[in-house]
């Protein structure tokens, strides 16, 4: 049993949270896999027994050979330091193996778990959280749970049982010399305590300076076409050069906050030793000590050292590891916003009209988008949205896939409140295609699969044609095999909105949603677009936004939407009829066009 003043001490040194945290690991990661860490500790109790054995040993080795000059004596006690070695290693082995085994096993459940939970967020989260943030949470928290339970089961394990047994050692052989060794663990921990607020400060800033880091380099990666356009690279280098020095700074004052336990521990140590030889020498020479005696004691107090170290620093230590752990847990306890409750309704289409009802919507409070639109989008028909940028209309294809949720009013398909289905049988019934195509680092067949991974390849290629895509797909070196790059770089803007066409092809939802569909094809690709997307459009409800009006024309349904209301609606020619908003975009656009044919 530690002495009360040592008891209290460890205790003041771990802060109330860190408790919680390591309890809660406890409860979940390590009550999972206790039979692992059982196995575990089991290996490294007999490491601890077997390092404690070799130190006892050294007293009969001494007496028994040096002394004795008993030549039987040889065999036996080589013998016996050869097995205890072995058994050492492969206990060294086997709890290596093991410890590391779970929690290879940890990472990967809580990896599973955060990105469950980051999926269940909805569209809000993503952007108000930066996703180089989200990544550092992402493999942070989950090798932090990790580490901190593998340091405290080694702590236990490896190094608790090693000083125990080292300890008993001492004592067996000469209690007084053992208290001598002991009187330094208390110093030891006092002198530990006082870095271990300025550990966690220092790693505190320290992190919040590498996920700035990784955030601005990130952005500098993505918008590399920007920054070389306007020339950027000299201020941005100098930006990020500035929080990588102010990094390294940190990381050096934690280095030496985190070393200053070293010098402690090896002076205590020096002078623990320094006592014992003085002690034990004189015993030896003038009190009638065996020298076998003093060659154990000094063999348990070298041993112990070590481990007696880690301990002393192993809050130090644990405290990078934690805040990853405190930052798995924020995720996992974040609300599943997404999760739908247990008995929601899938949705049961029939035509798949889409009605608004007095919609409020904006993103940020007190700063409406939608402010109260209506309009009824009929079944197999195709409603088209012009108006003015920032008008709402894309927030309209949002709303409707449920990235958000409207702040009051309704929205519903086919008489059934969008926000009373479940969101996978909504999804489901949507095929969407959006002017910012997002492209995953895949290939050519991988990306198109997105709209029905159980696709066949003939259904991937028809799908293709359709889009008009198979004929640049194939000019590539590995056709559909092709890599696109990272958000689909390595192709042209046209290409990539093909691929976001077929992929919508290929899903083939009842419901289609096209925002700006051939913002990005060229006149003539546009044309052969167009006609695919009209077979598409077929007895489907299809919501079209388009600022270039000749692209919905032929629409059978327009909706004039700005300042987030409905201000017109009807056929294209009703509403040049009617000379308002609409016939306003239209003579813009046409006389702009007939001025640019004219020059």
């Amino acid at each position: 049993m530690l002495p009360p003043k040592l008891a209290n001490s460890i205790k003041n040194m771990i802060s109330p949270e860190t408790r919680d945290t390591i309890y809660r690991l406890f409860l979940t990661d390590g009550r999972r896999h206790w039979k692992g860490y059982a196995i575990s500790f089991v290996f490294m109790g007999v490491m601890a027994g077997s390092t404690s054995g070799l130190a006892y040993l050294m007293g009969d080795v001494i007496n028994r050979i040096f002394v004795e000059q008993n030549s039987a004596a040889i065999w036996i006690l080589s013998g016996t330091v050869l097995a205890l070695s072995i058994i050492k290693g492969f206990s060294s082995y086997g709890q290596a193996v093991t410890l590391a085994k779970v929690g290879n096993r940890i990472v990967a459940d809580n990896q599973k778990r955060v990105l469950d939970r980051l999926l269940a967020q909805d569209v809000r989260y993503f952007g108000a959280n930066h996703t180089a943030e989200l990544m550092l949470r992402f493999n942070a928290g989950a090798q932090g749970a990790r580490n901190v339970l593998n340091l405290i089961i080694t702590s236990l394990g490896r190094d608790l049982l090693s000083v125990i047994g080292l300890t008993m050692v001492m004592i067996l052989q000469d209690p007084f010399m053992a208290l001598i060794g002991l009187l330094v663990m208390p110093i030891a921990v006092g002198g530990v305590r006082s870095l271990i607020r300025k550990v966690q400060k220092i790693f505190s800033r320290e992190f919040h300076s590498a996920v700035q880091i990784m955030t601005e380099s990130l952005e500098a990666f993505q918008g590399i076409r920007t920054i070389k356009s306007f020339t950027m690279e000299d201020p941005l280098r100098v930006r990020i050069n500035g929080r990588i020095d102010a990094l390294e700074k940190a990381s050096n004052r934690m280095i030496r906050a985190q070393s200053q336990s070293g010098p402690l521990m090896e002076a205590l140590g020096g002078v623990a030793i320094g006592l014992v030889v003085m002690y034990a020498g004189y015993g030896v020479l003038h009190a009638g000590r065996t020298p076998g005696e003093f060659f154990s004691v000094i063999t348990a107090l070298l041993l112990s050292y070590e481990p007696a170290k880690r301990l002393a620093r192993l809050n130090i230590d644990m405290t990078s590891h934690l805040l990853g752990a405190r930052m798995l847990f924020e995720i996992l306890d974040m609300k599943a916003i997404e999760q739908d409750e247990p008995g929601t309704p899938v949705l049961q289409l029939k035509g798949g009209q889409i009605e608004f009802n007095d919609v409020y919507f904006g993103y940020r409070e007190n700063e409406p988008v939608l402010r109260g639109l209506s309009f009824v989008a009929e079944a197999g028909k195709t409603s088209a949205l012009v108006g003015p940028s920032g008008g709402g209309k894309s927030t309209v294809m949002s709303l409707i896939e449920r990235f958000y949720e409207v702040e009051s009013g309704s929205i519903a398909i086919d008489g059934q409140k969008t926000n009373e289905v479940t969101r996978r049988s909504l999804r489901e019934a949507i095929g969407f295609v959006s002017q910012d195509v997002f492209l995953f680092s895949g290939s050519v067949r991988e990306n198109i699969a997105f709209g029905r991974p159980s696709a066949t390849e003939e259904e991937i290629i028809a799908a293709a044609k359709s889009a008009h895509a198979h004929d640049f797909i194939m000019t590539f070196a590995e056709g559909y095999d092709s890599r696109v790059g990272e958000h689909g770089a390595q192709l042209s803007g046209g290409q990539r909105q093909r691929i976001a066409i077929a992929r919508a092809f290929l899903k083939d939802a009842p419901i289609l949603l096209l925002d700006e569909a051939t913002a990005a094809l060229d006149s003539e690709s546009e044309a052969e677009v167009q006609k695919a997307l009209r077979s598409l459009q077929m007895d489907r409800t299809t919501l079209v936004i388009a600022h270039r009006l000749q692209t919905v024309v032929n629409a059978d349904r327009i909706f004039v939407i700005d300042g987030g209301r409905v201000v017109e609606s009807g056929c294209h020619d009703e509403l040049v009829a009617r000379r308002g908003r609409y016939f306003s975009f239209h003579q813009l656009q046409f006389a702009g066009q007939q001025e640019r044919l004219s020059a």
